[in-house]
């Protein structure tokens, strides 16, 4: 017997597959995979894998083995199967740890095969064929092996339920029955994985050392001399790009946040602002389109350039002082949250890269920005004063707050709440 696709049911599987082959895609969000374990049965088998988010993924594997071609051999293991998937990853995609659940779907004709560790012992005097269908779960992980290539291994199980017809033999046609029955099957994958169009190159153009000029007495020229010419070192795409864009730092020059040192704020950083305890970015707040634009640009510009890598994204959430310590610090780890989810929904950015830093209440920035507006002629300068005053002698977090809310019966923190307390209430 010959698998023949007349079903629509099939053809539309089938199509499906293809239909994802053609999906237009960002870089870095596809792959190519083969089981090598699927292979060693001898069926050619492919799954195409696309990237949806940040964790997730997914993706449709198919497997086709159409031989023996002769019927009239006794035994014989064809069968189509196509199989959607979603994943899970807790790293990033493709990178690490990762879960699925899959559905199956197979149509079979099989006889006289004698399947390892006495499954499926039916098959072994004779023909079935029919259809199943199951739902499965798995687990793997994925080894990256350079920019195009990873392994990944995958175990896991799937419950299902198939009906299908018995024949007397491997190359007869005299039927004997029909059957239906629930069952369980076991999963595994050991996949060679090709990632299009692979990760960013790593710069490995090396530094050239200085060398310094050593000027001598020039001697009497026999002959007049010719002018001059300097030399003009030509500028690096990458140096202009870091030049234009101050935000963009050489890795030698990282630092890890740390709350317990004065840490003053990047006058290059920028900034998206929020509303008063509130996490969600507003696009329409202060001006923070613009601002979330240029990140996207700057990231773009950089993923561009072919002599540099991102290697970090520091990004540092804070709040303001007003309301309880704990809360504050919850606050300002989920605004540096929010704008980390911003960048992955738009470019393929792996959690690797990020540094999340959670400044809690910018107690720091606070008196900066306090002692700009005085220097600047602040009509309520003395009174900012008597707050700046406050801060550096008062360690306890909770009398400060509260010896601030006090002053002057109230009138001055109403007044920085006002115009002062929003700039503290961002994630940069």
């Amino acid at each position: 017997m010959t698998i023949m696709f007349k079903n629509r049911l099939y053809t539309s599987l089938l199509l499906s597959t293809l239909m994802l082959l053609t999906i237009p895609v960002k870089a870095q969000q596809v792959t190519i995979s083969n089981n090598l374990l699927y292979d060693a049965t001898l069926t050619p088998n492919l799954r195409v894998g696309l990237r949806l988010a940040p964790h997730w993924s997914m993706g449709v594997t198919a497997g086709y083995r159409p031989w023996p071609t002769d019927d009239h051999k006794e035994k014989k293991w064809k069968h189509l199967l196509v199989s959607p998937d979603v994943r899970y990853w807790t790293d990033s995609v493709n990178v690490h740890h990762f879960f699925g659940v899959n559905l199956i779907y197979a149509h079979f004709n099989i006889a006289n095969v004698k399947f390892p560790f006495g499954l499926y012992k039916g098959f072994r005097n004779e023909r079935r064929q029919g259809d199943l269908g199951a739902l499965g779960a798995y687990y793997g992980y994925s080894w990256p092996l350079g920019r195009h290539w990873n392994i990944e291994a995958l175990i896991g199980a799937a419950v299902g339920y198939t009906k299908y017809n018995r024949y007397e033999c491997g190359q007869c046609g005299s039927k004997i029955g029909e059957s239906r029955k629930w069952f369980v099957i076991p999963q595994a994958a050991l996949n060679i994985v090709f990632n299009i169009p692979g990760r960013p190159k790593k710069d490995v153009t090396p530094v050239e050392p200085f060398q310094p000029v050593v000027q001598t007495e020039p001697a009497l020229p026999t002959e007049p001399e010719l002018p001059v010419v300097e030399e003009t070192v030509k500028e690096r795409p990458i140096d202009v790009l870091v030049r234009e864009n101050p935000v963009l730092s050489h890795i030698s020059e990282y630092k890890a946040y740390d709350r317990s040192q004065v840490v003053r704020r990047d006058p290059h950083a920028m900034f998206v602002y929020f509303k008063q305890s509130e996490v969600k970015i507003r696009p329409e707040w202060h001006n923070n389109q613009q601002v979330l634009d240029r990140i996207i640009e700057v990231i773009q510009k950089m993923q561009a350039d072919g002599e540099g890598q991102i290697c970090k994204i520091q990004i540092v959430g804070m709040a303001s002082f007003d309301g309880p310590e704990k809360l504050n610090e919850s606050i300002a780890k989920q605004r540096a949250w929010a704008l980390k989810r911003h960048v992955q929904e738009i470019l393929p950015i792996g959690d690797d890269q990020f540094d999340m830093a959670y400044g809690g209440e910018g107690w720091t920035d606070f008196r900066d920005q306090l002692e700009e507006v005085i220097a600047g002629g602040d009509e309520k300068s003395a009174e900012l004063r008597q707050v700046i005053d406050i801060i550096d002698n008062e360690p306890n977090l909770t009398r400060r707050e509260q010896k601030i809310k006090k002053l002057n019966s109230g009138r001055t923190y109403k007044y920085i709440r006002d115009h002062h307390l929003g700039e503290q209430r961002n994630s940069g």
